[in-house]
């Protein structure tokens, strides 16, 4: 059986795979550091059941994890990273790009210069790395992948995944952008640029077994999808949170789910998910559901949970 779980942590993202039968477990990125963003930090409503990704697996019993993939680097999937190898060991975690060893502390609210959104890109780096320095020994093996290429592993004898990239001159940027700002060169316009542009460095996956296809999405937006990874699917985590830039007609048409998930907080003040895009994904499929108690009046009613849960035989 594979066990799908979308984890209610707020804001961000963090997918739980397990293959029940292989006792194979993936963590899809981690969540947010926070359950609550200080952008928006309103109290929650006392049914409320979000978890912090690591609390999540120590409640399901996981204490090991085979792989653990990160899509992308901003604090909502990477932030929850430290919390996590807190609860777990992990066997091999995957990315498309790992911090030099032993690197430094960014301290991105120094006094460096750098305007706002040089400083949150290096912020978001830094819980990653910091993540890692902090948990010595927690990792076995580190895979970067170079973003060339489309690449295929077989998980388990029944579950494979594919996993799918941007434009791949975008990742050797990143790598120099990121190496460079450990070494202590900083370029202002560099890291402004990446910051806008680490969503469409996001990773995708493909996930096959037994037949059924899942698709999760990561951050990256729907009018730059390949062809090649919107043929059809059964399962779609819908890409960043349900915003406007997540979901077009030609996208659902391709992919014609037949269940959705989004990943996204109840409450937020930017209008994620959007009503259009939930209108818009409710002409597509009737089982649509999100991570959060989302309310919106004609729309959502919302339901209170720490996953998404699905099983599949």
């Amino acid at each position: 059986m594979l066990v799908l779980d979308f984890i209610n942590v707020g804001n961000g993202d963090a997918i739980l795979v397990r293959e029940t039968e292989a006792g194979f477990s993936m963590l899809v990125d981690c969540g947010h550091d926070a359950l609550r963003r200080d952008d928006h930090p309103q109290d929650l409503d006392p049914r409320s059941r979000r978890i912090f990704a690591g609390d999540f697996l120590k409640k399901q019993g996981v204490s090991h994890l085979d792989a653990l993939l990160l899509t992308h680097f901003h604090r909502d999937h990477v932030g929850g990273l430290g919390r996590v190898l807190d609860a777990v060991t992990v066997g091999n975690l995957l990315a498309a790009y790992v911090p030099p060893p032993e690197c430094p502390d960014l301290d991105p609210d120094g006094d460096n210069g750098l305007p706002g959104q040089a400083r949150n890109l290096l912020r978001c780096v830094n819980f990653y790395a910091a993540a890692l320095r902090e948990h010595p020994r927690r990792i076995a093996n580190f895979t970067e992948l170079p973003g060339d290429k489309r690449e295929q592993f077989r998980l388990t004898p029944e579950l494979t995944m594919d996993v799918f990239f941007g434009e791949s001159a975008l990742y050797p940027a990143q790598k120099r952008i990121y190496d460079a700002a450990f070494r202590g060169h900083r370029d202002r316009y560099a890291l402004m640029h990446w910051s806008r542009s680490m969503n469409i460095a996001s990773l995708r996956q493909r996930l096959y077994y037994h037949g059924k296809e899942i698709v999760l999405g990561g951050d990256f937006i729907a009018a730059l999808w390949d062809r090649d990874s919107t043929t059809p699917c059964d399962i779609l985590k819908l890409p960043h949170h349900g915003s406007l830039s997540s979901t077009t007609r030609k996208f659902l048409t391709r992919l014609q789910p037949k269940t959705i998930v989004v990943c996204v907080a109840a409450g937020r003040p930017d209008e994620l998910p959007h009503p259009y895009i939930v209108s818009l994904l409710r002409e597509y499929t009737e089982d649509l559901r999100f991570t959060d108690a989302v309310s919106i009046p004609g729309l959502v009613d919302p339901v209170f949970h720490e996953s998404v849960h699905i099983e599949i035989p």
